[in-house]
């Protein structure tokens, strides 16, 4: 019976399990080593950043509304975080902060901040998506090649071009370079094949890597233990060292304003990055769901406040989890659950075989997701939509590749609002001219301006050069304020001092309609 209600309230489906199945498994392998890489550049414990994971997996997944959003330690925030735990002094004083930092967060989604989601723009959007993709490829060369690096898997939300000049380069391992090309080729032609494509492919690609990880030793092509050529992930031997593992935050700092000024910062940036990602998650969506921004931020609040009971660090929906689990054919929240019961399942009963997989097989996996994200024939599709679409993506793209997922998607906001405020000066207003011939005058024009629905200040300087620039020819003007329903005060004043202008010239002037009117959020 309690299973029977469980399943319900999830709304767990048997008819989509073929599909969340194989792609739980191949967000479970790209988010295990950047649960880890995102704990070890945060300053937190390893186990923190799977315990995250685990969080964002099972209890963010079974509250959120999104279907193919997967949450998981915060990316975008291990510069706070890192800094935090610094300026708090104690582990346990920054795990009181992310608690409090989900109490905002679930307030957040009450008051229904989340409408804040609709108003990135689509060009913003798809470029994040691209910087991503390539972000990935550049941190992921690295280990591809079995080069010492030490950024790979900790920044995943930008920076890519930072992360990739700051690589320690050694000599290219061979049996790295093999493993990762030929898990490549089985990412790319392994669905081809009939009666094999059953598998999913990330998973011949692990089984492929453990087998090659083997063989390679005693050779020149050997892989070397303990490096970062291998996952590496906590050890214990039972139950109760794993309860050792979780630490409780310390509530007798429940006063401290440093505690408070840190919870409010990791809320509101933690908060921007889940509806940045839910937005681009549900454009890769192939169903076109619209995902509840408003559920998201309370299943984020939860989680948080879980995380920092438990130990963890803070958490957000991840784009390039949730692309992966998109890529991978995902249906449902069942992927993003079950990758967390994976990551559970690993760290308690088979540690010692995942440390064994090289990660190289696993960049494989982040390589062909990041081409996927930043396909060339997208950077075609934006420049036939226009300028208007194309120069905002590309800024976008180029700002977030070169900083960070939140200052990149601000710039490009900024450029996309410069296109906008440009159309809404175009389309002000309409002129018409005609032209009056009578046999015993000469002839006339006259010009009918038709004003927009709505007319602001930033309107004002375009219809001041249009009236000022009307030909010599013009005897008769009529400017028609019928069709708005807000006139800005600074728009009404340069049409009155006009239509001095004009009758001092001997010009016919009729103003239609043309009052002050109040936008609707002004009448109370």
């Amino acid at each position: 019976m309690l299973g029977t209600r469980m399943s319900a309230f999830l709304k767990l489906s048997k008819r989509d399990l073929k599909y969340d199945f194989p792609a739980s498994i191949v967000v479970f392998l790209v988010a295990l080593p950047l649960c880890l890489g995102i704990a070890m550049a945060s300053g937190a414990p390893l186990f923190a950043g799977v315990l995250t994971g685990i969080i964002g997996g099972i209890v963010v997944a079974s509250i959120s509304g999104s279907q193919l959003s997967v949450s998981g330690p915060a990316a975008g925030l291990t510069t706070i975080v890192y800094g935090a735990i610094q300026q708090l002094g104690a582990y346990e004083t920054f795990l009181l902060a992310v608690v409090i930092a989900g109490i905002v967060q679930l307030l957040l989604g009450i008051i229904k901040a989340g409408m804040i989601g609709n108003f990135f723009p689509s060009a913003v959007i798809l470029g994040m998506l691209t910087a991503i993709g390539i972000t990935i490829i550049l941190k992921q060369l690295p280990l591809a090649l079995g080069m010492t690096e030490s950024h790979a898997f900790e920044i995943e939300n930008g920076g890519g071009i930072g992360a990739f000049t700051d690589t320690v380069f050694s000599t290219v391992n061979i049996g790295a370079t093999i493993i990762c090309l030929l898990s490549l080729a089985i990412l790319i032609y392994w669905p081809t094949l009939r009666g094999l494509n059953k598998l999913p492919a990330p998973l011949a690609v692990v089984v492929l890597g453990l087998g090659l990880g083997y063989a390679f030793q005693g050779t020149s092509f050997a892989l070397i233990n303990g490096s970062t050529h291998f996952v590496a992930i906590p050890t214990v031997s039972s139950f109760q060292e794993f309860t050792r593992l979780f630490i409780f935050p310390d509530f007798s700092q429940i006063t401290n304003a440093e505690v408070w000024t840190v919870a409010i910062t990791i809320a509101i940036v933690a908060s921007l990055e889940t509806l940045l990602s839910i937005e681009a998650v549900d454009k890769l969506d192939p169903l076109k769901r619209v995902s509840p921004t408003n559920r998201e931020l309370v299943a984020q609040g939860v989680g948080n406040m879980t995380s920092g009971f438990l130990g963890g660090i803070p958490l957000t929906s991840v784009i390039v989890r949730s692309s992966a689990n998109a890529n991978s054919g995902g249906r449902t929240r069942q992927s993003a659950i079950l990758h967390g019961i994976w990551l559970l399942l690993a760290v308690l009963a088979i540690p010692f075989v995942i440390n064994l997989i090289p990660l190289a097989c696993l960049a494989a996996i982040l390589l062909h997701t990041g081409y996927k994200l930043a396909k060339p024939a997208l950077f075609k599709s934006m420049y036939n939509k226009g300028l208007d679409q194309f120069i905002p993506f590309i800024i976008t793209v180029v700002a977030i590749v070169a900083t960070d997922l939140l200052k990149g998607v601000g710039i490009g906001i900024l450029v996309a609002m410069f296109y906008i405020f440009r159309a809404n000066i175009q389309n002000a207003f309409i002129f018409n001219f005609t032209k009056d011939s009578e046999a015993d005058k000469a002839e006339t024009t006259k010009v009918v301006i038709t004003l927009a629905e709505e007319v602001t200040f930033l309107n004002k300087a375009a219809i001041q050069k249009q009236l000022y620039d009307l030909p010599k020819a013009v005897k008769s003007v009529t400017i028609d304020g019928r069709n708005s329903k807000f006139l800005d005060k600074d728009v009404i004043e340069v049409i009155k001092d006009y239509e001095q202008h004009a009758l001092n010239k001997g010009v016919e002037i009729a103003l239609v309609d043309i009052t002050y009117k109040k936008q609707p959020q002004e009448q109370f």
